[in-house]
């Protein structure tokens, strides 16, 4: 088994906790759908958030849908001119015996501007 990574990226609505926190549910919703990961399996999560983002952690929602046992942490993201605002991003590292090209990373609503190689038409 190796130790992948996972890349995700979604837009959030407003900067209230009940927008972070159901934002960041969705895309780790999908993440674990498109990839049948098993949470046991997660070595970390990083999470960032733009630095219009403060109501919440995002990893709140992850710790909300039982991930209690896998590290999270929470970073802000750099504030580069011209960035996407209100965004959060994920880097979840993953063991499994998938290869790199058969990982399906997310990228949901205008967060698919960020690597629309990546982005599918199923992710809204």
């Amino acid at each position: 088994m190796n130790c992948r990574g996972i890349r995700g990226a979604t837009g959030v609505r407003a900067n209230d906790a009940s927008s972070i926190l159901a934002a960041t549910r969705e895309l780790l919703e999908q993440i674990v759908a498109a990839n049948d990961l098993l949470v046991k399996d997660l070595v970390s999560v990083i999470f960032t958030a733009t630095p219009d983002l403060d109501a919440a952690y995002p990893a709140r929602a992850a710790r909300e849908m039982g991930w209690v046992n896998t590290p999270l942490l929470c970073m802000q993201e750099m504030a580069v001119a011209g960035r996407l605002n209100r965004c959060i991003r994920v880097l979840a590292h993953w063991n499994t015996n998938l290869e790199p090209d058969q990982i399906q990373h997310i990228y949901l609503g205008k967060a698919r501007v960020l690597r629309p190689d990546l982005a599918k038409e199923r992710n809204s």
